[in-house]
């Protein structure tokens, strides 16, 4: 088995018994829901820091012409974050062009940040009854929580693109260093 596939299930694993440990006499009130955020307050967070880890001259990066440079690319994570979890709530997207109109590391960090406490509302929002009920993502019926899902996978996603980002630039992305912290190889 892989590091990342070991690190993902390690994660899921450690995400959803934190969520289901913080009342031991009780199962949560929505325990899929608060699964799902668990695991994307996970994702989410290194993403951040993969984002703030990157030195400024990194941002325009790109490791082959035909891929996003490493500011593209966190603009895109941001644009997404929107996108998934507007859908999710059905409202309208109050964000959007990140990625074609932010260039500097603050403001695409900045927007990052946004983009994540906006999602966060949403996924703490959301119930188990709600994520049940279905939206149109991408002209599919689906359920809200599915497209919480999805944006949680797109995350972790892109994060293994910045991983690669920082490797290629000699720097420890943010889930290996702690790995390292633990003792883990």
């Amino acid at each position: 088995m892989s590091k990342g596939l070991c690190f993902v299930l390690a994660a899921l694993t450690v995400a959803s018994v934190t969520v289901l440990a913080q009342e031991p006499s009780a199962a949560p009130a929505n325990p899929i829901t608060a699964s799902e955020k668990g695991f994307y307050t996970l994702v989410s967070g290194e993403v951040i820091a993969a984002a703030e880890k990157m030195p400024e001259e990194n941002y325009s990066f790109k490791p082959t012409p035909e891929v996003r440079s490493f500011g593209q690319l966190v603009g895109h994570v941001a644009d997404a974050q929107y996108g998934f979890c507007s859908t999710a709530i059905g409202e309208p997207n109050p964000m959007k062009a990140i990625e074609q109109t932010k260039t500097s590391k603050a403001d695409l960090v900045a927007a990052l940040k946004d983009a994540v406490a906006y999602c966060n509302k949403v996924y703490g929002g959301m119930t188990d009854a709600q994520g049940s009920q279905t939206v149109k993502m991408m002209n599919y019926d689906v359920a809200r929580l599915t497209v919480l899902s999805v944006n949680t996978a797109h995350t972790d996603e892109h994060y293994g693109n910045m991983v690669t980002y920082l490797r290629i630039k000699n720097i420890v992305p943010p889930s290996s260093e702690r790995q390292a912290s633990q003792g883990q190889k």
